[in-house]
């Protein structure tokens, strides 16, 4: 059964999926054009196993979807809003000082 899901805890997948670098990657090479998972392995340099894992996190977010296409499966952004919401996002994040970590970076495991 379908629920919808609060506005917390959908903050909370989005950070999930953006908190490690590959699943960055992949939604960031979705944003660009629907692929194929052994095309992003080949372009994201790792193993289809590995991909495959974090295709499934970030499918399990509810961040990518997949389309069948005879054989193959395709990946694509489930919602095209997310590919602006990523731009947005890293703008965002352009303007913050490279050069600082969170107060509570070490205990809290943040930036």
């Amino acid at each position: 059964m379908l629920t919808v899901a609060s506005d917390i805890e959908v903050l909370a997948r989005f950070g999930r999926a953006l908190a490690d670098p590959i699943r960055c990657r992949i939604l960031l090479a979705l944003r660009d054009a629907p692929a194929y998972p052994s095309d992003l392995a080949d372009v994201l340099g790792i193993s289809r196993t590995r991909l495959s894992n974090h295709l499934t996190c970030l499918r399990n977010c509810g961040l990518v979807a997949t389309v069948p296409d005879g054989r193959r499966t395709r990946y694509e952004l489930a919602d095209e809003r997310l590919g602006h919401a990523l731009d947005d996002l890293r703008n965002a994040v352009v303007a913050v000082e490279t050069d600082r970590a969170c107060v509570d970076a070490d205990e809290e495991g943040c930036c």
